[in-house]
């Protein structure tokens, strides 16, 4: 189904930019004007604007997957459909294989006798944070809401994974057109050209010459090229899942100039949405911020909540804790303490996911923008460099045969 950019304004008064699903503009455009927004533009999605998902076997569920169930069933138990009926009906419905195996499972459960939070926590495929949301709104008899907050987390959080994902399709795309293309230059080209300038006993510029001796060991130790870069990614791949290598890669990502800003309000985002939904939903203060440990991306932040949750079990407030990681804001740091002196932590946390997934969206449209002229400029030096290789000894040649 074809995927479409929309930006509208908000009842609010508030411009939003998203993405959607459907058949036709006219569809979209209806459907966002129904929930009373002024529909500014609608336009099919290019590749580079689609939500991306790299994910070639489905093992795990995605949040988006996760997202249009909670929405589907919120709607099933909304129009008087029982649980049970409503398991059923999903099961049958769903598309992702890992999340339909799951959900037979909390039906036949479910359809036994146990609760839904009991049938859910026997699968891995459901988030902890889904669970606990369950198991407080079938306390509260309030399970609609639960889903209904649930669907907004899994919809934020995957608009956020996207936003970021798009922010590195431009490096990625540099980097591979880059060694694609130096290869093939030092393989191919080069040899052609310095073929003939050799019959000629031409004696070649100091640059020119390191070009060719470059590529004459390429040529000569390609495999042993391709056995070192293989090695090195094993090697990476290995490191990288250590618990030494997961903490020291974390600190680096955070290092690097732009990325390590984008992945902090990333993470900031994600621990002022999933601490709200938490904490909204009556899950106690230590265990939503387990969970919140668990949602971050990045090593350092996971251990950095897991320390605060320590410290809140020994009797601190969540805003020490935060500031001697010396990995927040200044800002979330100062908001979470006063939600914590006004008793109102909810609507803290809320404002700062708001502000920091809007300063996200913000941030990599604006690299996507800077990234564009610079792939230009970087395989403009590339190629500019090996046709300088190729011109020199031709210049020498003309001036000596002048």
């Amino acid at each position: 189904m074809p995927e479409f950019q929309y930006r509208i304004i908000t009842p609010e008064g508030k411009e939003v930019k998203g993405s959607m699903e459907s058949k036709t503009v006219e569809q979209v455009t209806a459907f966002l004007k129904n929930q009373n927004n002024v529909v500014i533009s609608v336009n099919e999605a290019n590749i580079l604007q689609k939500d991306l998902n790299f994910t070639i076997f489905q093992s795990k569920v995605s949040a988006r997957d996760f997202s249009i169930f909670c929405r589907q069933f919120v709607s099933i138990i909304s129009a008087g459909v029982s649980i049970i009926n409503a398991l059923e009906m999903m099961t049958e419905s769903t598309e992702n294989k890992t999340l339909k195996k799951a959900l037979a499972g909390v039906y036949e459960d479910v359809s036994k006798g146990e609760s839904v939070t009991t049938a859910m926590k026997k699968r891995k495929a459901f988030p902890s944070m889904l669970c606990n949301m369950v198991e407080a709104g079938e306390a509260s008899g309030s399970l609609e809401i639960a889903f209904t907050r649930m669907a907004v987390q899994f919809e934020k959080d995957e608009r956020l994974r996207q936003a970021v994902k798009k922010a590195m399709v431009y490096p990625m795309v540099l980097l591979v057109l880059m060694i694609g293309i130096f290869f093939l230059m030092l393989l191919w080209v080069i040899p052609t050209f310095m073929g003939m300038f050799r019959e000629l006993d031409a004696e070649m510029p100091a640059f020119t010459q390191a070009i060719i001796d470059l590529s004459e060991f390429f040529q000569q130790y390609w495999w042993l090229v391709l056995l070192v870069g293989i090695g090195g990614l094993v090697l990476f791949k290995w490191y990288s899942s250590t618990p030494g290598g997961r903490y020291f890669l974390g600190g680096i990502k955070l290092r690097i100039p732009v990325m390590g800003v984008l992945q902090q309000k990333t993470e900031c985002a994600r621990l002022g949405r999933t601490l709200c939904t938490l904490l909204g939903a009556g899950v106690p203060l230590v265990e939503a911020v387990e969970i919140t440990a668990r949602s971050m991306d990045n090593v350092r932040y996971k251990k950095a909540m897991m320390d605060a949750q320590d410290q809140i079990m020994r009797g601190r407030t969540l805003s020490q804790p935060l500031k001697s990681s010396r990995l927040f804001p200044p800002m979330v740091v100062h908001m979470v303490s006063i939600g914590e002196e006004t008793g109102d932590i909810e609507s803290m946390l809320e404002n700062i996911a708001n502000y920091y997934e809007d300063d996200v969206q913000v941030m990599t449209d604006q690299l996507m923008a800077m990234m564009e002229p610079m792939i230009i400029v970087v395989m403009a030096v590339v190629v500019g460099a090996m046709v300088i290789a190729i011109l020199q000894p031709m210049m020498t040649l003309y001036e000596s045969i002048g």
